[in-house]
Formats: structure tokens, C-alpha cells, sequence
């Protein structure tokens, strides 16, 4: 099977290096492309058996499986240049979520899937989330959740739940990170100890508490209440918490659904307009 990847940022690099790394799919099957071409050309230099396409064009043509991994107000044109090239039995995934399957499928014949990757999937972890298009074949939908099963656990959401679990699955490690981050700062502002050890501390801290959850030692929950021992020093940082905190979660709950909806609103004049 080959497989394109039309952009290289961020995104679609961590799909390449994840899938050649988890043996998902060998380098010479894989065709990719970015709209800056030394990107694509830096991955080439890592895994040389991956060819480079000229274009978007070329790449949708020498794929069976084809990842759209570009911004979503850049979608629209993009299905208008590939979609000559995007016959019935080929299949696209595209990984924006403001997107759905079903504007997709007005615009092109081939089976659709949205899949919503993580950062945590370079590590061959963490969860994809998956949605197939109401034409997606059967075929496809087995080869695609068997290849994304090679990078982490797929999970098919419905279309009402997009944004909340790309919060927790896709912008979580992000948000997560800031608060460790803040975590160490403070420990290095209030006491003596200094910002490499603390983030050495911090970090494998992260590491064990990922490990405890994944071999199912403790729940969050159990987890807590082991470590706060009644009257101790850790229940006093747990009333801190209580206090500070407020609303804050639900107040980025509300910014990122904010933003979605702009971006839905954005997409829909787009395809509504054509």
C-alpha cells in the first residue's frame, strides 16, 4: 500500500517519523510533500527510502491512502487540486478537526476518514481519535484502524464530542506541560533548589505517574488518596489547589470551544460558497 502525507509541519512529521518507527509502514511506501519543500526534504534526510512529490497532485496520484495534514481554512483548495486524483477505491484522511467528514465527501469519491492524532503518538502512545465517513468503506475502515493501532489506541468518537476530546487527547499534553512547567518555576522561585533538577525531577515524576495509571496500579482518584496522607504536607498543597484553581478548566474548556466554532463558522462559508 502507498501513502501520501501532504504537509510536513508539526503534525505531519510526527505522523512520518510514528509510523516508519512503529513499523506501521516501510519509508519507500511513503510519498510526502509540504508547501515548503526543505521540511519535507528534512525528513528524506532521516529516513532516505521516502520519496519527495513535486506537488500535492503528484502525491495524491501515487497514493492509495492519503493523509491531509494541512491547516483548515486550507483544505477547501487543496481537495480542488487533489480531487481529480482521488478515485473510489483510494481513501483520505484528513487530521483538522473543524472539518468534518461530510464536507469532505461532497467534495471528493474516495472513502473518508478524520483521524485527530496526538504528540503523544511519536512515543507510539496516547490516543487517536477517528471518525469514518458515512461512504467509507468497510475495507478501509479496517485498514485504517489496524495501521493507526501500530501508533496508539484509536478511538471513534462521535461528531458531537470533536473538540472536548481533542482538548483532553490532543491539546492535553500541551496544556499539561504549561502547568509542569509553572510547577517547576515556582519550586525553583520559592526554594533553592535549581531549574535542571527540578525539571529532572519533574519530568521523571510525569514518567512514573504515566506508568502507575497505564499497568493500572491506581486510578486518579486512588492515586491521591494514597499520596495524601490525613493531616500531612501533601493535603495542605491538595487546599491550595482547591482554593486557586476556581473555574480554570472550564474556562479553557470555553476558549478552545470559542475558537472551534470560529473555525467551523470559517470552514462552512468555505464549502457553502462553492
Amino acid at each position: 500500500m502507498n501513502i501520501g502525507i501532504i504537509g510536513t509541519g508539526n503534525m505531519g512529521t510526527m505522523l512520518v517519523e510514528a509510523l516508519i518507527d512503529g513499523k506501521a509502514i516501510s519509508p519507500s511506501s511513503m510519498m510526502i510533500t509540504n508547501r515548503t519543500k526543505s521540511k519535507a526534504i528534512l525528513l528524506k534526510d532521516k529516513y532516505n527510502e521516502i520519496r519527495v512529490g513535486a506537488n500535492a497532485e503528484e502525491v495524491a496520484a501515487q497514493s492509495d491512502l492519503l493523509f491531509l495534514c494541512v491547516k483548515p481554512l486550507d483544505i477547501y483548495k487543496m481537495l480542488e487540486k487533489i480531487c481529480p486524483y482521488l478515485s473510489p477505491e483510494k481513501c483520505l484522511i484528513s487530521i483538522t478537526s473543524p472539518v468534518s467528514t461530510s464536507q469532505i465527501e461532497k467534495k471528493v469519491s474516495c472513502s473518508i476518514v478524520r483521524v485527530i492524532p496526538s504528540i503523544t503518538n511519536r512515543a507510539l502512545a496516547g490516543v487517536s481519535l477517528i471518525t469514518y465517513g458515512e461512504n467509507c468503506s468497510d475495507l478501509w475502515r479496517t485498514k485504517v484502524e489496524k495501521l493507526i493501532s501500530k501508533i496508539s489506541v484509536p478511538v471513534c468518537i462521535d461528531e458531537k464530542i470533536t473538540r472536548v476530546a481533542s482538548d483532553i487527547v490532543s491539546c492535553g499534553p500541551a496544556f499539561f506541560s504549561y502547568l509542569l512547567q509553572s510547577f517547576i518555576q515556582a519550586a525553583v522561585k520559592e526554594t533553592e533548589i535549581d531549574n535542571k533538577t527540578a525539571t529532572i525531577f519533574a519530568s521523571e515524576m510525569i514518567v512514573g505517574l504515566g506508568a502507575l495509571l497505564k499497568q493500572g496500579h491506581y486510578t486518579l482518584p486512588s492515586l491521591q488518596e494514597k499520596v495524601s496522607v490525613k493531616g500531612g504536607i501533601t493535603g495542605e498543597g491538595i487546599k491550595v489547589l482547591d482554593n486557586e484553581l476556581g473555574d480554570v478548566f472550564e474556562q479553557i474548556f470555553q476558549a478552545t470551544h470559542a475558537k472551534f466554532k470560529e473555525d467551523l463558522d470559517k470552514v462552512e462559508i468555505q464549502f457553502s460558497n462553492q
